[in-house]
Protein backbone atom coordinates (compact mmCIF):
# COMPACT_ATOMS: atom_id res chain seq x y z
CA UNK A 1 0.00 0.00 0.00
CA UNK A 2 1.05 3.57 -0.61
CA UNK A 3 0.22 6.98 0.87
CA UNK A 4 -0.39 9.88 -1.49
CA UNK A 5 0.30 13.51 -0.52
CA UNK A 6 -0.75 16.58 -2.54
CA UNK A 7 0.60 20.13 -2.27
CA UNK A 8 -1.24 23.38 -3.05
CA UNK A 9 0.90 23.68 -6.20
CA UNK A 10 -0.55 20.32 -7.35
CA UNK A 11 2.62 18.33 -6.73
CA UNK A 12 2.08 14.64 -6.08
CA UNK A 13 4.20 12.63 -3.61
CA UNK A 14 3.93 8.83 -3.26
CA UNK A 15 5.49 7.13 -0.21
CA UNK A 16 5.26 3.66 1.31
CA UNK A 17 2.41 3.30 3.79
CA UNK A 18 3.55 4.05 7.34
CA UNK A 19 6.40 6.33 6.28
CA UNK A 20 6.73 9.59 8.22
CA UNK A 21 4.99 12.70 6.88
CA UNK A 22 7.11 14.41 4.17
CA UNK A 23 9.39 17.26 5.23
CA UNK A 24 9.80 18.78 1.76
CA UNK A 25 9.05 22.51 1.73
CA UNK A 26 7.04 24.20 4.47
CA UNK A 27 5.50 22.06 7.26
CA UNK A 28 1.84 22.61 6.29
CA UNK A 29 2.45 22.30 2.57
CA UNK A 30 1.52 18.63 2.06
CA UNK A 31 -1.89 17.14 2.81
CA UNK A 32 -2.63 13.46 2.70
CA UNK A 33 -5.05 12.27 0.04
CA UNK A 34 -8.12 10.49 1.42
CA UNK A 35 -8.08 7.94 -1.40
CA UNK A 36 -6.44 4.59 -0.72
CA UNK A 37 -3.95 3.36 -3.29
CA UNK A 38 -3.26 -0.36 -3.41
CA UNK A 39 -1.34 -0.63 -6.65
CA UNK A 40 0.89 1.72 -8.63
CA UNK A 41 2.81 1.38 -11.89
CA UNK A 42 6.17 -0.42 -11.97
CA UNK A 43 7.95 2.91 -12.61
CA UNK A 44 6.49 4.48 -9.47
CA UNK A 45 7.02 1.31 -7.41
CA UNK A 46 10.73 1.18 -8.26
CA UNK A 47 11.11 4.91 -7.55
CA UNK A 48 9.41 4.53 -4.14
CA UNK A 49 11.72 1.61 -3.26
CA UNK A 50 14.83 3.75 -3.82
CA UNK A 51 13.35 7.06 -2.65
CA UNK A 52 9.97 8.82 -2.56
CA UNK A 53 8.24 9.51 -5.89
CA UNK A 54 7.53 13.19 -6.57
CA UNK A 55 5.97 14.72 -9.70
CA UNK A 56 4.00 17.67 -10.95
CA UNK A 57 0.36 16.83 -11.70
CA UNK A 58 -0.94 18.05 -15.05
CA UNK A 59 -3.82 20.47 -14.92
Amino acid sequence: MFDIYVSPKRDLLVVCKGTARPILGSPGKWRKSKKRVVEVSDEIKSAVETQDYLRKVRE
